[in-house]
């Protein structure tokens, strides 16, 4: 602080030497009780360095019809507090006001509001300082308003501003008696994003001007498009000697469509008079508030062509009585009544306030009328409550510091003109805008409201998509760096921008999330999808169900073989000492019927859902069984050709086999084998359920594993090779006695077994399917009713329907008569 305060007193000097102010009674001031301070930009000024300290001169540069706007309205604000006799009465309220055309060289001004008597005290208390005014609206750029904010900040003095919206001033550490009657450059740069999310666009060019204002925007820009999937494509921050051109040829190459002109307003006219110029067309321009309601732009030839140009402004209102205010006090044409004489250094001077019109006051950007209006009113009522006014005066005899007007000021709340007037923690006031739509095709041109953003009573968004006024088209224009994709395709980020994308097919198996368009998502192991979905489907999980019609029909077949088997068993128990029954193999035909019956068991455990108990079953009763059966098949095809053939040949051979029960430890040899080759199979690796999930992208295929491969292709190899035996020595008997010739049934058995084996293996090979297991049972079925209708069945027929055939006389001239023919032979 110790710098500031040798600052100070050195200016203070500088002010007393040089600056003797004398400004008479004008527009720019006004006696009263209590005095209010004013900086409006009256004139506009081409910044250029200095090589030495220079006080300006205003007057000199060009004028702004605008801000002279804006001090009638300080003017008109102060006029009706002063006729009112509910707010302040028999208190009159003064101004001075300065134009403020620099940020840097207009000091003067300043040093005026804070001297008390004419000087600026060095040492100073707040509870014994009284400046010049207790409060001061203004300047209205943010730049100019940073630069000078902290000369007031160190008293307190209360700064209600009416134009500058940098975020920065939000900030209480630096700028603790700072309040504005304009939202932040948060809350206009959100409404921003809210019209491009809005629109869907995601493609933005951003261009300011080189000042805080646009580089705080810019800034929160950044920001918020970030965290909402905007890209910022483009930015740039341009003053007015700027090369406009370059930077539209930019954009265009870009394929830019969406363009936020979030400036002051002289460099919004450059660059939309270089747009014009350079003949772009079919863009949308948003406009920030600086001059989204400029008539100058509005009546610019060509603007029309440029595209659609949406703006955010205040809600616009009528204000009663300030036309009347203007052409009242700015119709006369005597410049000395009016107060616009050249006296004084204090940049008061204003000799082309004279040559503006009423119309042209009037006509003007009304966005910071309100804000001028309401920041007076502020001040009002927060002197109003601190003299403890009522409807019988003020107490005057209250000293006024503005440290304790400050504090009044932040807990206002009133209705000024419809709206409400409050500050939040920040100093920042409730925020009402409106989202205008520019009709340049129009003579003249105008301006509707399409929407409106709201923070209180609370937080609101409304916006009318529907308008038909898009130069282009009746529909949105483009703003995106990518076509969207279309359903089903995924989003393959570029490298450099995230905005930008290809579009690639999700493939079968996966599925789009749209709340994530970049990934494509395998679906779960029980779903499934074609190629370029949206979602997954259930996959069905297909099994042999019992209840399914060609399931009851094999399980029927089943259960009617294994009614056959017991009705033959008891058929040959009755029948057992006919030499038919003997012939069939006596009692090993018993053993042969009862493995039929239990291998036809193991069908019945295809059915159903599958389980350990299913998976083993299904296969060992098979396999184990089955070749029970081959082996005593086998054993008698062997023994009707060493009776009838090799008898004579090998007799020693026979004897033993005859006393050794040869058949019987061949069919014990060939069972323990098959035993001990199954119980491998279980043991070293249990066949288990197994989901099939590969096979078919919409199926799930419940079935078995194949377990341990060693034991179980054993057990399938032993079975053939029985099989191959039982074959071939019954093709070797063929021509035996057709009467009691167990071979010709053996080898039509066998023919039919491996018929139905080979149809199970050649579907098994092409074609994958819960079928394959119902063609695997109708394998094992039909090889089991092979055996059971070719050299049972026929032997029941003969028992049942030819009983004279079966006697042993019968048996005994069949023999002789085939051993007559092969003696003949």
């Amino acid at each position: 602080m110790h710098w500031l305060t040798v600052y100070l007193f050195l200016l203070d000097v500088s002010i007393r030497l040089f600056f003797k102010i004398t400004c008479s009674a004008s527009d720019f001031r006004l006696q009263g009780d209590y005095i209010l301070g004013g900086l409006f930009s009256l004139n506009i000024l081409q910044p250029k360095r200095q090589v030495y300290p220079v006080a300006l001169e205003c007057q000199r540069y060009d004028f702004d019809d605008a801000s002279y706007q804006m001090l009638q309205m300080m003017r008109f604000a102060v006029e009706e507090i002063n006729n009112s006799s509910s707010l302040l009465p028999n208190v009159s309220l003064g101004y001075e006001i300065f134009a403020h055309c620099s940020n840097t060289q207009n000091f003067p001004s300043v040093f005026s509001f804070i001297s008390q008597n004419g000087s600026v005290p060095v040492n100073r208390r707040r509870d014994d300082y009284q400046p010049k005014i207790i409060a001061l609206t203004g300047p209205y750029e943010s730049t100019a308003t940073i630069t000078v904010a902290p000369f007031f900040m160190v008293d307190l003095i209360p700064m209600v501003n009416y134009g500058s919206s940098s975020y920065e001033l939000s900030n209480k550490k630096l700028y603790p008696s700072f309040l504005r009657t304009v939202p932040s450059n948060k809350d206009l740069i959100w409404i921003i994003i809210l019209i491009i999310k809005q629109f869907g666009w995601n493609w933005i060019a951003f261009i300011g001007s080189k000042d805080d204002y646009s580089q705080d925007g810019l800034n929160l820009f950044y920001q918020y498009s970030r965290q909402h999937n905007i890209c910022l494509a483009y930015q740039e921050l341009l003053s007015q000697n700027s090369d406009y051109y370059l930077t539209l040829q930019k954009i265009e190459k870009l394929n830019i469509k969406v363009i936020v002109v979030f400036s002051i307003q002289k460099v919004a006219e450059s660059i939309i008079k270089s747009a014009i110029k350079k003949n772009i067309k079919n863009k949308v321009w948003i406009a920030g508030e600086g001059w989204s309601m400029s008539k100058h732009l509005q009546n610019e030839p060509g603007i029309e062509n440029i595209g659609t140009i949406l703006g955010i402004t205040g809600k616009l209102m009528e204000l009663p009585g300030f036309n009347e205010f203007v052409y009242r006090t700015h119709g006369k044409s005597d410049t000395e009544s009016v107060g616009y004489e050249e006296q004084g250094t204090c940049n008061q001077v204003c000799e082309k306030c004279a040559n503006v019109s009423s119309e042209e006051i009037i006509s003007e950007n009304p966005s910071f009328s309100f804000p001028v209006y309401a920041a007076i009113y502020t001040i009002a009522h927060a002197l109003h409550n601190f003299l403890h006014c009522d409807a019988n005066g003020c107490n005057k005899s209250i000293p006024v510091y503005p440290f304790m007007l400050l504090n009044e000021m932040k807990i206002l709340d009133f209705s000024l003109n419809g709206q409400e007037v409050r500050y939040d923690q920040n100093g920042d006031p409730c925020v009402s805008y409106g989202v205008v739509l520019w009709h340049t095709e129009a003579s003249p041109p105008f301006v509707e409201m399409i929407g409106e953003y709201n923070t209180y009573p609370e937080i609101t968004f409304t916006i009318n998509k529907s308008f038909s006024s898009w130069v282009s088209d009746t529909s949105v224009p483009f703003g995106k760096c990518s076509a969207d994709c279309k359903e089903g395709y995924q989003r393959e980020k570029d490298k450099n921008q995230a905005c930008c994308f290809q579009c690639k097919i999700c493939p079968s198996g996966t599925y789009i999330n749209v709340t994530y368009p970049y990934i494509c998502v395998p679906c779960n192991a029980d779903e499934w999808s074609e190629e370029g979905s949206i979602n997954c489907e259930k996959r069905s999980v297909m099994y042999l169900s019992f209840t399914a019609p060609l399931s009851i029909l094999v399980m029927l077949s089943a259960a009617s073989l294994v009614a056959s088997c017991i009705a033959v068993t008891i058929l040959f128990s009755f029948n057992y000492h006919t030499p038919v029954v003997k012939s069939a193999g006596g009692s090993m035909c018993f053993l042969i019927l009862a493995s039929l019956t239990m291998a036809s068991l193991s069908v019945f455990f295809f059915f159903g859902q599958p389980t350990v108990l299913h998976c083993v079953s299904r296969n060992v009763m098979f396999y184990f069984f089955h070749s029970v059966c081959f082996s005593c098949m086998g054993v008698r095809s062997f023994q009707i050709v060493c009776v009838f053939k090799m008898a004579s040949k090998f007799p020693k051979v026979h004897r033993w086999w005859v006393k050794f029960n040869g058949q019987w430890l061949a069919v014990i040899f060939t069972c323990i084998a098959q035993l001990i080759c199954c119980i491998l199979w279980v043991t070293i690796q249990t066949p288990a359920p197994f989901r099939d999930e590969s096979s078919h992208k919409n199926e799930i295929i419940l079935g078995c594993s194949s377990g341990a491969l060693g034991p179980f292709y054993t057990m399938v190899f032993l079975i053939w090779f029985l099989s191959v035996l039982c074959f071939v020595f019954s093709y070797m008997g063929s021509d035996l006695p057709k009467n009691y010739n167990e071979a010709k049934s053996i080898t039509y058995s066998m023919l039919l077994f491996y018929i139905s084996w080979s149809f199970y293996f050649t579907t098994e090979i092409a074609y994958v399917s819960v079928y394959v297991q119902l063609f695997h049972a109708i394998a094992q079925l039909s090889s089991l009713f092979g055996i059971l209708l070719s050299y049972f069945i026929p032997k029941c027929y003969v028992i049942i329907f030819q009983p004279k055939k079966n006697t042993q006389a019968y048996l005994q001239t069949c023999i002789q008569n085939y051993t007559q023919t092969i003696s003949r032979m």
